[in-house]
């Protein structure tokens, strides 16, 4: 029966037949059901250490003989405190009744002892059998066996899936089948469907194993099945997105070798702990970094079972909101919100995977789906954000987009950027042939062109929406204390010293090193943070120097303390900066496009 399924499987996806075919063996399939089926056995039988026996004592949980013993304990210290508060008041005053204060502490001698006694009976004596709620306890044990699988759920799912496609990604290389599977005439979306099928099906197996009990375990708990069909369908988005993420990871890192595999999934662990933290501890919810928790199922996780995490029961997600709309409070938005983030960014990972498998030494985004990219981000940002600032805006709120953005183009810089092979290329192409396409639109759009139009137009992108947002914003920042000019100056400096690290970047990478690409980086981070550095170890304040601040990576800092005019002078300084690059810059293109040419002459 399993072999006629894999041959109908073969007829609708080769690579998934292929997959499927190799791993499905029968020795794999009993460790992977055996392992399943023992992990269950192990999960039920360790709740039931705690089965309620002849020696459960009258203060467990679950014995209700105990808590009427506890509302008398109860009663009993606030007698002691109420008759400890009078001595108190009595004592302080000149009574004409000397006996008063000796019968109170009689009256609280009589509390202690009873209160001793009443403790006394509660840690030594047995709760009676009849006296247990059991309906209870088993709820909760139900409940316990369905939260421990819902977690192994996540983390097998997510870090071992990861793992396993990674890993299978870099065998196909260093064995050469990755080519030959290039080759096939199947698209690229049945060879990648079926690596995500097929690379981790084992793994599948193990969980739907498991499905039977986690499902069973909570309808026994009196959790809702929509909560628990909500649930799936968040970890089934979710490994879509992260195997997606794991695919083109493991074919834009091939020089990591055999450490990919470890670092791709060690990567995911990290961020589930650390997204784990987040959600058990931090109520804040409404800010940029939203978004990124959001790939996480920790938070959606949380809202359906609030037990799940017992740090605190209502779950802060249900704060959340998207351009005021209150996306948290409804069980079908927010997962529906959930779903549709991770459907948005799996298909654009997906586009990025198209371009990369087949031509391996391509660019991650095109220029024009980068553009699209930062937009969408954009959107999640200020979505995400805007509801949370009202009449008095925070400043670090507001400069954490810009700085987000700034980091985000910092990255598409170098992914944009081509090499000296391809510049080169493309100065002689442009030279020799008079094509329709102008200048410019090559510059916006072209494959091969110097990036520094494309970062120009992504800055855009990513400060537009915000500076617009202050320009009509009220105008107390931080209780007056900086002004929305300056804000908005400040942004427009960090957008002139982005640009600045982007033609460092693109002169770097015309070099002839073959290091080119680590050189791009290593130069990029000294003009970011050395200065920075330099100024804090020599103890320069901003507040006491912003002048100098203004031409480092951080002007935000020394913007509240500077004049107008000298933030108008530091931005006429970065501009004529970025001129004198770019000139140098276009130079160098030109010096390419020029050598390129005569050598190809001189071999003819």
């Amino acid at each position: 029966m399993l072999l006629n399924f894999i041959d109908r499987v073969g007829e609708l996806n080769p690579q998934l037949f292929r997959e499927l075919k190799g791993r499905l063996k029968p020795f794999n399939l009993l460790i992977s059901m055996g392992s399943s089926l023992l992990l269950q056995l192990i999960v039920f039988l360790f709740q039931l250490r705690e089965f309620p026996d002849e020696n459960y004592y009258l203060r467990a949980t679950y014995c209700t003989l105990g808590k009427v013993y506890e509302n008398q304990e109860q009663e009993l210290y606030k007698q002691q405190s109420l008759l400890t508060q009078k001595l108190d008041n009595y004592r302080q005053i000149q009574l004409s009744d000397n006996s008063i204060i000796p019968n109170l502490e009689l009256q609280l001698q009589q509390v202690r002892t009873d209160l001793s006694s009443l403790q006394s009976y509660l840690s030594k004596n047995i709760c009676p059998l009849d006296k247990i709620d059991w309906q209870l306890w088993w709820r909760d044990h139900w409940e316990y066996t369905f939260l421990t699988l819902s977690v192994i759920f996540i983390f097998t799912l997510l870090v071992g899936g990861t793992y396993l496609l990674i890993s299978d990604l870099a065998k196909e290389e260093q064995r050469g089948t990755l080519n030959f599977i290039r080759l096939s005439p199947q698209s690229e979306t049945s060879i990648l469907t079926g690596k995500i099928l097929g690379v981790p099906s084992l793994i599948y197996l193990f969980v739907l194993t498991a499905i039977p009990l986690h499902f069973w375990a909570g309808h026994s708990a009196k959790i809702a099945s929509s909560y628990i069909l909500s649930y799936y369908a968040v970890i089934a988005a979710s490994c879509v997105f992260f195997y997606s993420a794991a695919l083109i990871f493991g074919l834009v890192s091939r020089w990591f070798s055999s450490f990919q595999p470890w670092l791709g999934s060690g990567a995911v662990l990290l961020f589930l702990f650390m997204t784990m933290t987040m959600v058990s501890s931090y109520g804040h919810f409404n800010n940029p970094l939203t978004w990124m928790r959001l790939f996480s199922p920790w938070d959606i996780t949380n809202y359906l079972f609030p037990n799940l995490f017992h740090s605190y029961r209502d779950s802060s997600i249900k704060e959340l909101q998207f351009f005021y709309l209150p996306i948290g409070k409804n069980l079908i938005t927010l997962v529906g919100f959930h779903l549709v983030n991770y459907g948005i960014c799996s298909y654009g990972i997906w586009q990025a995977m198209k371009r990369c498998f087949r031509n391996a030494d391509s660019t991650i985004l095109s220029k024009g789906q980068s553009y699209l990219f930062v937009a969408f981000v954009q959107v999640m940002f200020l979505g995400l954000t805007i509801s949370e600032v009202n009449e008095k805006y925070d400043i670090g709120i507001i400069y954490l987009i810009p700085l987000l953005n700034f980091v985000l183009v910092l990255a598409l810089t170098i992914v944009l950027s081509p090499h000296r092979q391809t510049i080169q290329d493309w100065e002689r192409y442009r030279h020799q042939n008079h094509r329709d396409k102008s200048l410019l639109q090559d510059l916006v759009f072209g494959e091969k062109s110097p990036a520094i139009v494309a970062i120009v137009i992504n800055l855009l992108i990513a400060t537009t929406p915000i500076m617009i947002w202050i320009l009509f914003s009220p105008t107390n920042f931080y209780n007056d204390n900086v002004d929305k000019s300056k804000v908005l100056l400040s942004i427009v400096l960090g957008f002139s010293l982005m640009l600045i690290y982007a033609t460092i970047a693109q002169m770097m990478l015309l070099i002839k090193n073959p290091k080119r690409y680590v050189w791009a980086v290593g130069t990029i981070g000294v003009a970011m943070f050395l200065p920075s550095i330099i100024l804090s170890v020599l103890g320069v304040s901003p507040s006491e120097n912003p002048t100098l601040w203004l031409f480092s990576t951080f002007p935000w800092a020394a913007i509240q303390y500077s004049e107008t005019t000298t933030i108008f002078m530091a931005l006429l300084a970065d501009f004529t900066i970025l001129a004198l690059l770019n000139f140098q810059l276009n130079r160098q293109v030109k010096v390419l496009g020029e050598s390129a040419t005569k050598a190809l002459l001189a071999g003819r």
